[in-house]
C-alpha cells in the first residue's frame, strides 16, 4: 500500500494546453466546464456558495485527470495547496479584519463612528462614496486580498445599509483601486512576468504602471456614479452626482498623476486621500437637495421619509465626546499605520526573508509548465509575520487596548467571528483549490491560448482574459502572473503593442473582482448572509460585465490612432 501511495503522488506532470486532438478550441470546451458549473450554480440555481465551490472543484478534478491526463495524486496535491492558500493568507486576513470590527461593536464605538460619519453627511449615498470608495481604496492600497470588502461592508451595515446592498456597494467599489492594491503588487508581478516574455524595454513595472494609470482612472470616474445608482437608483444619481463626480474625477487625477509622475506603489494611497479630502470639502458648501431614509428590507428603493438638506446643513446628530470619537477612529488609524510601517522598503525587505517568511516546496507536488520549467506556484510562501492577517491581529490587540476591552471579551469576539464565517471558510478554500487545479492542470492556460487565437480581435478580448483570471482566483496579482506573459507573446504574434495588452490584463482584471466567489463569500460572511452569495452575485454581475465592456472599448481605442497617444512611447 505504501509503495502504491508513493507512486501515486510521485509521478511528474507537464502541462499541455491542447490535450483534445491537439486542438486548443476543443480543449477549451472542457476547460471552461468547471467555471460554467460554478457560475450557473451560483447565479441561476441559487446553490449555496460553499456547495457550488465544492461541486465545481470536483468537475475541475475530473477534467484534469480524464482530459488533461494529470495524475490523480498531483491533482489532489494541487487542490490541497490551493485550499491551504485559501486559508492562509486569504481567510487569515478576512477573519482578523472582521474581528477588529467586532471589537468596535463590543465596545460600542462603532455607533460613535457611525454618528461621526453622519455629521459629515447623513446621506447614505454620500456615505457609500466616502466609506466604500475612498476608505476602501485606502485599505486596498495598504492590504488588498479581500481586506477592503471585509472591512467596508460591515461599516456600511452599521451605517444602516441593508445587507445585500452593503455587500454589492463594497464589491463594486473594490474595482478601480485593485490594480495598484497592496502597494502595487499586481503591477510589480506583471512587470516581472512581462519582462521575461518579451524584449520591449518598456516592459517594466514603472511603464506598465503608467499605462494602467491611463486606463483605470477613466473607470474610476464612473464607479462612484454606479455606487449611488446601486444605493438609490436614478434619484440617487440625480441628487448626488456632484459628490460622485468629484470623488471619481479627483481619484482619477490622483491615480494618473501618482502612477505616471510620483510612485507606482503609492498610487492608491495618494488617490484615495485626495478624493476623500475633496468630497469632505465639497460637503462644506453643498449637500443633496434631500436625504431619504432608504428602505432597509432591500426589496425596493423607496423613501420612507424625506428630510430637506440645505447647502452646508446636516441633520442634527447626538454629539459624542471628542475623546470617544478619536477612539472610534483609532482602529482604522492603527491599521493604516501598521500596514504603512510594514510596507516601508527596508522593513518590507527584512520581513520577506527568513525567519519571518518561509518559502516551501509543496510536498509531493511536481508540475512542469508547458515550457518544461517547474511552476513557481508549486512553492508555498508562508509569510507568517508580514501577512496582512497577522498585521490585523496586531491591530486588533492594540484596538482592544485603546477601546478598553477585556481580554476575555476580545477572545470571545474572535470565537464568534470564526463561528459566523464557517461557511465562507469552506467556500474560499474550495474556490482556491479549484483555481489551483485549473492553473496547474493547464485548463486556465487553455482558455488563455484559445482567446489568443483571435489575432487582431484579441485587442478587444485582452481585458476579458484578465477578467477571467481574477474571477477564478480572486486576485489581480494572480491573474497577471497567469496571463501577463501570454498577453505579451500574443501581442508579438498579432503585431499589437505589448505594453497596452499587458496593462489591459490588469485593468480588465479588476472588474472580475466583484464576481469572484472568493470575494462573494467574504462579503456574504461579513454581513451574516453566508449561503446567499448567489443573491449578491446577481446584484453585481451585470455591472461587472458592463464595466468590462467599457474597458474593452477603451483598450481597443488605445490600440488605434484614435487614442494610441495614451500609450507610453518609452
Amino acid at each position: 500500500m505504501a509503495a502504491m501511495t508513493d507512486r501515486l503522488f510521485a509521478e511528474q506532470f507537464q502541462i499541455v494546453t491542447d490535450p483534445v486532438r491537439d486542438s486548443v478550441g476543443l480543449s477549451a470546451i472542457f476547460a471552461v466546464l468547471s467555471l460554467l458549473t460554478l457560475f450557473l450554480l451560483l447565479g441561476v440555481f441559487r446553490v449555496r456558495a460553499w456547495l457550488a465551490g465544492v461541486v465545481a472543484l470536483v468537475v475541475a478534478l475530473i477534467v484534469a485527470i480524464t482530459v488533461y491526463s494529470m495524475p490523480v495524486g498531483q491533482a489532489l496535491l494541487s487542490a490541497s495547496e490551493g485550499a491551504a492558500f485559501g486559508f492562509f493568507p486569504i481567510l487569515w486576513i478576512v477573519v482578523n479584519a472582521i474581528w477588529v470590527y467586532h471589537l468596535t461593536v463590543v465596545s460600542g464605538h462603532f455607533d460613535v463612528l457611525r454618528r461621526s460619519m453622519e455629521r459629515v453627511s447623513p446621506d447614505l449615498r454620500i456615505q457609500a462614496i466616502i466609506v466604500a470608495f475612498c476608505f476602501g481604496a485606502l485599505l486596498e492600497a495598504l492590504a488588498g486580498f479581500g481586506t477592503p470588502v471585509a472591512v467596508t461592508v460591515v461599516m456600511l451595515m452599521a451605517l444602516g445599509f441593508p445587507p445585500i446592498r452593503a455587500a454589492s456597494v463594497a464589491l463594486i467599489a473594490n474595482t478601480a483601486p485593485v490594480a495598484f492594491g497592496a502597494l502595487a503588487t499586481p503591477i510589480t508581478t506583471l512587470g516581472t512576468v512581462a519582462a521575461g516574455a518579451g524584449t520591449d524595454p518598456r516592459l517594466n513595472a514603472d511603464t506598465l504602471g503608467a499605462m494602467v494609470g491611463r486606463q483605470t482612472p477613466i473607470l474610476a470616474v464612473v464607479v462612484p456614479l454606479v455606487l449611488v445608482a446601486v444605493v438609490d437608483g436614478r434619484r440617487g444619481v440625480r441628487q448626488t452626482w456632484p459628490a460622485a463626480l468629484v470623488a471619481g474625477v479627483v481619484f482619477a487625477a490622483g491615480q494618473f498623476v501618482a502612477s505616471n509622475h510620483i510612485s507606482v506603489p503609492l498610487t492608491d494611497i495618494v488617490a484615495s486621500l485626495v478624493a476623500a479630502a475633496a468630497v469632505v470639502a465639497l460637503l462644506r458648501v453643498w449637500q443633496p437637495s434631500e436625504t431619504p431614509e432608504l428602505a432597509v428590507d432591500g426589496a425596493a428603493r423607496r423613501a420612507e421619509t424625506v428630510r430637506p438638506a440645505a447647502a452646508g446643513a446636516s441633520t442634527v446628530v447626538r454629539p459624542d465626546a471628542a475623546a470617544e470619537v478619536a477612539r472610534a477612529y483609532a482602529p482604522y488609524f492603527v491599521i493604516i499605520v501598521i500596514f504603512a510601517i510594514a510596507n516601508l522598503g527596508p522593513i518590507k525587505d527584512t520581513l520577506a526573508r527568513e525567519p519571518w517568511t518561509v518559502v516551501l516546496a509543496w510536498p509531493g507536488l511536481d508540475v512542469l509548465g508547458a515550457d518544461g520549467k517547474p511552476l513557481s506556484s508549486a512553492n508555498f510562501t508562508f509569510g507568517w509575520l508580514p501577512a496582512a492577517g497577522t498585521l490585523m491581529i496586531i491591530a486588533g490587540v492594540l484596538t482592544a487596548f485603546v477601546l478598553r476591552i477585556r481580554p476575555g471579551a476580545a477572545v470571545k469576539a474572535y470565537g464568534r467571528t470564526c463561528l459566523e464565517l464557517r461557511q465562507p471558510i469552506v467556500t474560499v478554500t474550495a474556490v482556491l483549490a479549484l483555481a489551483y487545479v485549473l492553473n496547474q492542470s493547464g485548463q486556465t492556460s487553455t482558455l488563455g491560448a484559445f482567446l489568443a487565437t483571435a489575432g487582431g480581435v484579441f485587442l478587444f478580448l485582452s481585458s476579458v482574459l484578465g477578467w477571467i483570471g481574477v474571477a477564478v482566483t480572486g486576485s489581480d496579482t494572480s491573474a497577471n502572473a497567469l496571463f501577463g506573459a501570454l498577453q505579451v507573446q500574443t501581442a508579438a504574434k498579432a503585431g499589437l503593442d505589448p505594453v497596452l495588452l499587458a496593462a489591459a490584463n490588469s485593468s480588465g482584471g479588476v472588474l472580475g473582482k466583484m464576481i469572484s466567489p472568493q470575494n462573494l463569500a467574504i462579503a456574504a460572511g461579513a454581513v451574516g448572509m453566508a449561503g446567499r452569495e448567489g443573491d449578491i452575485f446577481r446584484k453585481v454581475v451585470l455591472w461587472s460585465v458592463v464595466l468590462l465592456l467599457f474597458m474593452c472599448v477603451l483598450v481597443t481605442l488605445q490600440g488605434t490612432p484614435v487614442l494610441d497617444w495614451m500609450v507610453p512611447a518609452g
